[in-house]
């Protein structure tokens, strides 16, 4: 049984106080499940951002898409996530990832590391999260766990998500010849790291939440002035390739609909993030998608 539909966007772009939360408001109407904030310099500083979403709005829940566990303490980031979730009213979903602009810590005066350091600092934060959350110590948060999300590709991570995480979030993308750069995924690609996530997740007692992150959406029924951009940046991609990326949903409404229902077959996405950008345009999509499930 496929589990139902979940949406989520992720807000970008810093802004005043009432713009601010003039979008959250916009992201409530349009019927967004979750409103995301990510962890990059120079974009909203992400618990404040969420608290003020959470003044703004009655329904989504509130997230960290994902945090960067190398700009935070394990202890200090255990203070920040049960008084959000407290003051939040339990809406808080925490998203934790290893980070990959080395500009951004460089600009941050910490050390980037290697894959495997930043693999390392990011399970002891999740165990030491577990610990502390789990304490009796103050503050605390509204509930007895707050939903873990993890963004994975490689086998080490998957196997943290696989072990920790109640959502496993598939970044549909490795990184590029170029610092902090991405590359997508092709489907038989994401395909193989979804199989290897499940072979590791065999043992769960309870099956985890699949997420994939959209790089692009658009509903034309001309996808190719749309896909412009992204075939400059990625030049071993045809027009044709770039229509079949599992991140990238580009074509007339019932092709994009359809497109999101087989995805949820093949490779178990159920829970879908959007970027700011796309926000207004994924609308219809989620309507259809509801319509469909009533």
């Amino acid at each position: 049984m496929s589990r139902p539909f979940r949406f989520g966007v992720s807000l970008l772009t810093p802004a005043p106080a009432a713009e601010w939360r003039a979008t959250c408001r916009r992201a409530e109407e349009l019927g967004y499940d979750v409103i995301l904030v990510p962890d990059h310099l120079g974009m909203v500083a992400p618990f404040p951002a969420l608290v003020a979403a959470a003044e703004a709005t009655r329904r989504p829940r509130l997230g960290t898409f994902v945090l960067n566990a190398g700009f935070w303490n394990p202890a200090l980031l255990a203070r920040e996530v049960a008084t959000t979730d407290a003051l939040t009213g339990g809406r808080l979903e925490l998203g934790l990832g290893t980070g990959y602009v080395p500009a951004e810590h460089e600009a941050a005066g910490l050390p980037f590391g290697s894959p495997r350091e930043r693999v390392d600092h990011l399970r002891r934060t999740v165990e030491e999260l577990d610990r502390l959350l789990g304490s009796t110590g103050r503050p605390r948060p509204a509930r007895s766990r707050v939903p873990l999300l993890i963004g994975a590709n490689g086998d080490r991570m998957l196997r943290l998500t696989a072990e920790h995480a109640d959502i496993a979030a598939f970044t549909g993308a490795r990184p590029g010849s170029a610092p902090g750069a991405l590359e997508p995924l092709t489907a038989e690609e994401l395909d193989e790291r979804v199989a290897r996530y499940r072979d590791l997740a065999a043992g769960r007692a309870e099956p985890a939440e699949l997420n994939l992150l959209l790089q692009l959406v658009a509903v034309t029924d001309d996808p190719q002035p749309v896909l412009k951009p992204l075939l400059e940046r990625q030049p071993q991609l045809t027009l044709d390739g770039a229509l079949t990326l599992p991140v990238v949903l580009a074509g007339p409404l019932e092709d994009v609909v359809a497109r999101v229902r087989a995805q949820r077959e093949r490779f178990g996405f159920s829970y879908l993030t959007v970027l700011e950008p796309y926000m207004e345009a994924f609308a219809p999509v989620m309507e259809r998608l509801r319509d469909e499930s009533a």
